[in-house]
């Protein structure tokens, strides 16, 4: 090999390690904005709806309404990371289809309110939304209980609270 090859050869492998190292980089940073909208927008509201929750119930649910909208975020969370997940591939298969589960769970079982209307919130209802309270308290998600920041730790307390839930319901 000529020195100049020796020089081009080199050059070379620089450049793909910087490209290597470039899309690392790319991926680590789409992973950690993916995991920061379920983190953000799903689990600080769901604390979020605890805590409104709790009060509304204190308060012999004056104000009902509070619930449902932060509910629908909640809702509205879920379904944009999920399809974020969907289209940028950072969702296993399996945690795709646990957080659709608690999608359909949530606006199924849940009084939320849709576009320029408020849902009526029944007895049963009110139930419901403090069995889930209970569900997310025991699990790690209410609020002045220290939260984990971690996907993992995230996913281990949506798959046990959606699997309670459903285990309520069946009863």
């Amino acid at each position: 090999m000529t020195k100049k090859q020796k020089i081009v050869y080199r050059i070379s492998i620089a450049v793909n390690i910087m490209l290597v190292l470039a899309i690392t980089w790319g991926y680590m940073k789409v992973n950690f904005a993916s995991e920061q909208i379920f983190l953000t927008e799903v689990q600080d509201n769901l604390i979020e709806l605890e805590g409104l929750i709790a009060h509304q119930q204190e308060n012999d649910w004056s104000e009902p309404n509070l619930v449902t909208s932060k509910l629908g975020d909640v809702i509205d969370g879920l379904w944009i990371g999920l399809q974020t997940g969907e289209h940028l591939n950072t969702l296993s298969r399996n945690d795709h289809r646990t957080l659709h589960q608690f999608y359909t769970l949530l606006g199924t079982r849940y009084p939320n309110d849709r576009l320029y209307s408020f849902s009526e919130v029944s007895e049963q209802d009110k139930e419901h939304l403090l069995e889930l309270r209970e569900h997310l308290r025991e699990f790690g998600m209410g609020l002045n209980i220290s939260i984990s920041y971690d996907m993992n730790s995230f996913m281990n307390s949506i798959t046990t609270v959606n699997d309670n839930i459903e285990e309520n319901h069946l009863k």
